[in-house]
């Protein structure tokens, strides 16, 4: 959960769609590795503290629960637990579990939560390797390890069970489930008009001061880092009102071995970093835990696949591809027209 580093961010808030003065509030933190921002039209007499200590609380508990990187949370005490027990879950981690494994059912296995020992072998989890491809009998035992289908799930008893070697990462959906998590905090605060951030998944809620809607830009591949402010580096501009946005890239995230590049997306059906064409997908959503796992989800299907997948299930989905030639294409479901008319 913490593979997103600091200033990675694919779809930001654009600094000329910022709004300014006393009636907006700009609130700023750390977790899952990267960053958190979240601008908000403050009710008269608020507690500006209280609010900053409230989503620091959110996203802390996502962490608790569902990161790799923290050997005592939650999804590292299931990742350790004996073969063949049955593991009691919060219900948070629970839900988000539930969607996941939905989720690769209905992929096929192309977005798979129990991937974890395939990202940990190519040097993308908590185990940092050298940047060196493996070789084909550890990516064999690797995937042996790997397939949604061997976890069992207690609805009644909010329990998962543990095979045995299962090892879950829920990196690419549990940063969208904190966005969502900050966002119904706020609800209940009384905080009605609002842009959550998380390492650069958003969601926002009602309008500006001046009634104009939140801003956001999806980084054009390439970009530099931080740029996207800038109207030369942005793709297209997305306004988020009671929707949320998560984009997956691979041009800042990968390692260089042989001559060839490895993707940090991998496609657990063969176990190898996906080779085609997308350099990035963003999805928007009702919620963000939605979004942030269907980028995933269909970057590792490929352009192809992935937007039948799109259209069949109506993803609003944009696709950005490589060209040999240096330059980019887009891919765009119908779904993601509609949703950027007025």
């Amino acid at each position: 959960m913490h593979r997103t580093a600091k200033g990675w961010l694919l779809v930001v808030l654009l600094v000329s769609g910022t709004a300014s003065g006393k009636d907006v509030r700009r609130f700023e933190g750390e977790t899952m590795g990267t960053t958190w921002s979240v601008n908000a039209v403050m009710p008269d007499g608020s507690d500006d503290r209280a609010i900053e200590t409230g989503i620091q609380a959110e996203v802390d508990r996502v962490v608790a629960q569902m990161s790799t990187y923290d050997v005592d949370s939650e999804l590292s005490r299931f990742n350790r637990a004996p073969a063949g027990t049955w593991q009691s879950l919060p219900p948070e981690f629970y839900s988000v579990l539930r969607y996941a494994l939905d989720l690769a059912k209905s992929s096929g296995g192309a977005y798979d939560p129990t991937v974890g020992p395939l990202v940990n072998l190519w040097g993308f989890g908590p185990d940092k390797r050298p940047r060196e491809a493996p070789d084909a009998a550890a990516i064999a035992a690797a995937r042996a390890r790997v397939g949604w289908a061997k976890i069992r799930l207690d609805d009644a008893g909010h329990r998962a069970f543990q095979p045995g070697g299962v090892y879950l990462d829920l990196s690419s959906v549990a940063k969208g489930f904190g966005v969502d998590q900050v966002a119904h905090y706020l609800d209940r605060a009384g905080v009605h008009a609002y842009l959550v951030e998380v390492g650069g998944e958003l969601r926002g809620r009602g309008h500006k001061p001046d009634g104009s809607p939140w801003h956001v830009g999806i980084e054009r591949p390439g970009a530099a880092a931080g740029a996207v402010d800038n109207p030369d580096e942005v793709e297209r501009i997305v306004s988020l009102t009671d929707r949320a946005i998560a984009t997956s890239g691979d041009y800042r995230h990968f390692f260089e071995s042989g001559g060839t590049f490895f993707s940090h997306h991998i496609d657990p059906r063969t176990g190898y970093p996906v080779s085609h064409r997308v350099a990035s997908v963003s999805v928007i959503a009702v919620d963000c835990m939605l979004a942030d796992p269907l980028g995933t989800t269909l970057t590792v299907l490929g352009p192809d696949e992935g937007m039948a997948y799109a259209k069949q299930h109506g993803i609003a989905a944009l696709f950005i591809l490589y060209n040999d030639d240096g330059t980019f294409s887009e891919l765009v479901s119908p779904a993601f027209t509609a949703a950027l008319e007025p």
